[in-house]
């Protein structure tokens, strides 16, 4: 099965698909980090993308895509993957049905995270990951002592494009790009919406009561 977890940018996602890769033993494919990563090694990618990230932009969908076919054409996620900020307009996720259909796979599930502008921002503003690890936090939600956190507090940081202006301006481009594909995937019956104001725990049992297939 492979599932899409949809929300502006602060919903939550990264979270919510930590808790389903432990709870279910699934992959996460975030293309923010893939992206991060293209950066981090100095790639050749990393020269179209660089910019794009730091200013809160959306990169460009042929850069995504060819992220994307790696991670498809690789056995070892066949049909167990969690898609984490991707697709993000509808190109994307006619792109992405093409592709699954390329390789033998399919979309299942698609959650849609439901939040305010208010929430993402101050999560948004909260979040700390941890660079040894990659389990991410919230200084405003998450106390670390009271998780099973083993890294050295040194390791949390803030990203570099988690500020006030870049919040927004990633949150109203997630409305004008992003938001209209929701019709896209609720005309195919794989849209399941749920309340991403709640508390994480809250937010996880939601999703765990509309994929109970994946407990057998």
């Amino acid at each position: 099965m492979n599932i899409v977890l949809f929300g502006p940018p602060g919903a939550g996602k990264g979270t919510q698909a930590d808790n389903l890769v432990k709870y279910f033993n699934l992959y996460k494919i975030s293309t923010g980090d893939l992206l991060r990563n293209e950066i981090k090694n100095n790639t050749e990618l990393s020269k179209k993308i660089n910019k794009n990230i730091n200013k809160g932009e959306l990169a460009p969908d042929d850069v995504i895509n060819s992220l994307i076919v790696r991670i498809l054409s690789d056995r070892k996620f066949y049909n167990r993957l969690i898609f984490d900020g991707y697709p993000r307009n509808i190109n994307q996720a006619i792109n992405l049905d093409k592709l699954l259909k390329e390789y033998n796979q399919k979309i299942s599930l698609v959650i849609n995270l439901d939040v305010s502008k208010d929430l993402i921002i101050k999560r948004i503003l909260g979040r700390q990951i941890c660079n040894k690890c990659g389990l991410i936090f919230n200084k405003y939600f998450v106390n670390l002592e009271n998780n099973d956190h083993k890294c050295d507090p040194k390791y949390l940081e803030t990203r570099a494009d988690d500020n006030e202006d870049t919040a927004i301006n990633r949150f109203e481009t997630y409305l004008q790009k992003t938001l209209p594909i929701l019709n896209y995937y609720k005309n195919q019956n794989l849209l399941h919406s749920i309340n991403g104001n709640d508390d994480i725990s809250s937010i996880f049992d939601q999703i765990r009561s509309i994929i109970p297939s994946l407990e057998a």
